[in-house]
């Protein structure tokens, strides 16, 4: 239980994988959290803190440049209804999560059924290599696999047609200065804060480090999805048989 609290997981996803895992419920999250609670009381240390979820840490710096309201934008008013659903694998919400230090990002993808998310990070948060590096991403996926991806008016995202011509991706926006239209990737940057704090460069992050963050997000069991874990839900999609999780697809 412990070597799962200190990877990040919650007490509700604890007991939930658990509860997955064995067929019948082992643990409940409340006797977890009891248990962390005694041992900050009893030892007075505060790294027992540190087990449990801590609240969403903001998300730092972010260039306000407006663009034009042309240039193709589809407002998500447009988006067809069964992709609110998240039903149908394969619809995306990409986002850029920002540092105390202004110009280095990470570049997030998240796909709305599964959960998985995938990240590069970014020098500078420019149109052209924004747009290219979602391509990059999302160019080994079947084109099941990404029919569609969802942004916020950020002047990053301005090149957005590309992603259209190229791989035949729709690109949808959220209304200005309404976050909660893309909830699951701000849900997924607020869990990558713990790993990804806003004092870091995110440029300076060796691969195999960011590497590691996103398999250990991607291997944690979600409520929503059963207590499956987001890898577990795509990589069947993604490869067409059960294989093991890994930390993207690829």
């Amino acid at each position: 239980m412990l070597d799962r609290l200190a990877a990040g997981w919650s007490p509700e996803q604890i007991a939930g994988r658990f509860q997955h895992e064995e067929g019948r419920k082992v643990i409940s999250h409340e006797t977890i959290y009891r248990f962390v609670y005694a041992q900050l009381k009893r030892t007075n240390d505060t790294k027992w803190r540190l087990y449990l979820p801590r609240a969403k840490i903001k998300r730092g710096w972010r260039t306000k440049g407006g663009w034009p309201r042309t240039n193709g934008k589809c407002s998500i008013h447009d988006r067809p209804k069964d992709i609110a659903s998240r039903q149908i694998p394969g619809h995306w919400e990409a986002d850029c999560m920002l540092f105390r230090t202004p110009g280095p990002a990470v570049l997030i993808a998240h796909e709305r059924h599964s959960r998985i998310v995938l990240a590069i990070p970014q020098q500078r948060l420019r149109a052209q290599t924004v747009a290219d590096s979602l391509a990059n991403l999302l160019k080994p996926l079947a084109p099941n696999l990404r029919q569609s991806i969802t942004f916020d008016n950020g002047a990053e995202f301005y090149r957005h047609h590309q992603l259209t011509s190229q791989l035949g991706i729709h690109t949808y926006f959220c209304d200005p200065r309404a976050p909660w239209q893309k909830g699951g990737i701000e849900n997924a940057i607020g869990r990558l804060r713990r790993a990804l704090p806003t004092k870091i460069d995110p440029t300076a992050l060796p691969q195999q480090q960011l590497d590691a963050i996103l398999a250990n997000y991607n291997n944690t069991p979600r409520k929503c999805l059963g207590f499956k874990t987001p890898a577990e839900t795509f990589n069947p999609l993604h490869f067409g048989c059960e294989s093991t999780p890994g930390s993207s697809p690829g």
